[in-house]
């Protein structure tokens, strides 16, 4: 059997490297991901069950006064309609009780 040389040797471990940033960066990502979805499931789970009316309140009206900013695209501003609407405040869950 051949031995490889220093430099097939080399390309292998570059090769095994780049694999493994590849993985490194896809757990990354959905680690990212998953915070995002707990962090959005908090939040929701507080509007729609308003132990503290006030701070209910007070984060319905934050995410009707950020979202429309932060959200660009017209398919993730429906997605909030529930959350947007001026009368969500007044049904003291946010909404999103339907």
């Amino acid at each position: 059997m051949a031995r490889k040389t220093i430099e097939q040797r080399l390309a292998e471990l570059d090769a095994q490297r780049a694999s493994l940033k590849a993985r490194l960066g896809k757990q990354e990502r959905a680690n990212d991901t998953r915070r995002k979805v707990l962090l959005g499931a908090l939040v929701l789970h507080r509007l729609e069950n308003a132990n503290d009316p006030e701070f209910t309140k007070r984060l319905s009206d934050w995410l009707r006064r950020e979202l429309p900013g932060f959200l660009t695209r017209d398919g993730d501003k429906e997605l909030f309609t529930d959350l947007l609407k001026p009368d969500a405040a007044s049904s003291g869950a946010g909404g999103a009780a339907e």
